[in-house]
């Protein structure tokens, strides 16, 4: 009797074998202490993605055309320089603040980075191995286009095209062009990077809006290009990522979770407010102190319709002098504001509504001044942390504080996460309320009594969603078919985001094992959407969503604050 053949796997089950590859080789590599993006640890890591073909990534699988979305993306979450360096290493936060090297901030990551010299990059890791994967997904992207680049640069022969030679003189005349080359430039450049005109200028363009943070798309490209081309026309020149023992030993250690949290409980103690009931949220830190004291901060200052108004017109940056405003009258009427020290990059806003004055809120708000004079909450605004680092910073907060080693329980009341989200089954700026968190790839699964309803938001010109969502190892990895799979299935996923299951993990461990928060904590959940993965073109590398995100943002932060300065 013949065997049955088993048959082929699903394009969703091919690009789940491939993050866990991803994941299983990244953790060795990181066990070992070093790799070659090159070599074959390395091209085992390329053949994942390849086979992945994650959305944010275009054209990564196509052997000619760079992936200029994808790079515009990536190169917002690397540090300035990074294309030129051949030597990368992943530290933990080892002093090099107190070094004379410049400290580098991608514009899109909170993390501190150096250069050492011309060859090395030191990229500083403080919160956990969602942002080890992140980085190294990041860099193993940049050099598979840096290859195609370098491929593209040279004729069949061996002979550097004729549009390398015009970039490279252009690279050392300092590296810019004058309005009247540019158009000529680019041209050039769209050889190379085997694109259109079009979309070689669209990406210049892009480029040019974080030019503080990037060298420009010219720079980029030449750089990318030499490296890859050094690496492979000369000896002992291999590129190399690297990370530091200090690193592999502190990382699951909750080092920076811990320091952070102390401080913040140090700090609450020290200001006589351990009794007040803490209401906790993960947030952005401007949109709670917006809406309690932007009104009276600015009453003489600009006129508004609504709280949405407000908002939008905070976000503009011309308004900087309104936001320092109402910072500074904030401070003034209850709000301490607790920069990171720890190495979380994780700011918290400490808000004692005892000195907010009720009268001065918005009547959006709808708040209860009898009820919040009675109680006396204490608001704890954290800033969004970075997968992995949800956990351990939110375990480290619910465990009582200790004096003389005796424990003190915080008085949690409530535990709220709003942030941005993937979605799955609406358009950007929609919003979606979990009942359930999943993690990829497992069977763990924490269902969840949210305290937010559907309901809630409905009625606001927002399309609002409800089901499980999907917590993910990272953005970069996301690809249609394992989408469509948890959407179209029986998970009947609304949406995917990075922290959610790691945060629930924490409370549900501290709500009924550890029994450090109370029975009756109120647990609330809310995103709203950032991008749509299953839509070509509506991803995170297509940009950002702009002030379409402000009107979730504060529908969100009011319906919150309405449950805390109300009664039920």
């Amino acid at each position: 009797m013949n065997e049955q053949s088993s048959p082929p796997l699903t394009r969703a089950q091919e690009s789940r074998a491939a993050i866990e590859r991803l994941y299983i080789t990244m953790r060795h590599l990181f066990n070992r202490g070093f790799y070659k993006p090159s070599g074959v640890s390395g091209e085992e890591i390329r053949r994942a993605l390849l086979t992945l073909q994650p959305e944010i990534y275009g054209f990564v699988g196509d052997p000619q055309r760079v992936e200029l979305d994808g790079l515009v993306y990536v190169m917002d979450r690397l540090p300035k320089g990074i294309e030129a360096c051949r030597v990368v290493t992943l530290a933990s936060r080892e002093g090099f603040e107190h070094a004379h090297f410049p400290v580098l901030v991608p514009a899109k990551r909170r993390r501190n980075c150096y250069r050492i010299d011309q060859d090395q990059m030191v990229i500083e890791v403080t919160n956990g191995r969602s942002e080890i994967y992140d980085i190294l997904t990041h860099l193993t992207f940049m050099f598979m286009e840096a290859d195609k680049i370098r491929r593209n640069a040279f004729q069949e022969r061996g002979s550097k095209s004729r549009e390398w030679e015009k970039l490279e003189t252009i690279i050392r005349s300092g590296g810019t062009v004058t309005d009247d080359e540019r158009e000529l430039a680019l041209t050039y450049l769209s050889s190379i990077l085997g694109r259109t005109f079009e979309e070689t200028q669209r990406a210049y363009l892009r480029f040019e809006e974080t030019g503080n943070t990037n060298n420009g798309l010219f720079q980029i490209v030449h750089s990318l290009g030499s490296v890859s081309i050094s690496e492979v026309r000369e000896k002992n020149l291999d590129r190399e990522i690297n990370f530091t023992p200090m690193l592999r030993e502190r990382v699951g250690q909750h080092l920076y979770g811990e320091r952070w949290a102390t401080r913040i409980k140090a700090y609450i103690w020290a200001n006589g407010l351990q009794d007040r009931p803490l209401h906790i949220i993960s947030a952005n830190p401007h949109s709670v102190m917006n809406c309690l004291y932007a009104p009276a901060a600015l009453a003489d200052a600009t006129t508004w319709d609504d709280l949405y108004d407000l908002a939008m017109t905070l976000s503009m940056s011309a308004k900087r002098d309104l936001r320092k405003r109402v910072v500074s009258y904030a401070v003034e009427h209850g709000m301490h504001v607790l920069e990171d020290t720890a190495g979380t990059s994780l700011q918290v806003q400490l808000i004692d509504l005892a000195q907010c004055d009720m009268t001065t809120l918005s009547t959006e708000l709808r708040a209860d001044p009898d009820y919040v004079r009675a109680t006396q909450p204490l608001l704890l605004v954290m800033d969004y942390a970075f997968g992995e680092q949800a956990f351990e910073t939110m375990d480290e907060l619910l465990k009582p504080y200790e004096i003389n080693d005796e424990p003190f329980p915080l008085r949690v009341a409530s535990i709220t996460i709003m942030g941005k989200a993937g979605i799955l089954t609406g358009d950007k700026g929609d919003l979606m309320i979990p009942t359930s968190h999943i993690f990829e790839g497992t069977a763990d699964n924490y269902p969840l009594d949210n305290d937010f309803r559907k309901e809630d938001f409905e009625g606001h010109g927002l399309a609002v969603f409800e089901g499980a969502m999907i917590t993910v190892l990272g953005t970069s990895l996301q690809n249609r078919d394992i989408l469509s799979y948890f959407c179209k299935s029986s998970w009947k996923a609304i949406g995917l985001e990075m922290e959610g299951a790691h945060y629930q993990k924490a409370i549900q461990a501290h709500l009924q094992i550890r029994h450090s928060v109370p029975a009756d904590v109120k647990v609330r959940y809310a995103y709203y959407a950032s991008d749509n993965p299953m839509l070509t073109g509506a991803t995170l590398a297509s940009g950002s969503l702009g002030t379409l995100g402000v009107k979730p943002t504060y529908l969100i932060t009011m319906k919150w604050l309405e449950k805390v300065l109300r009664a039920g």
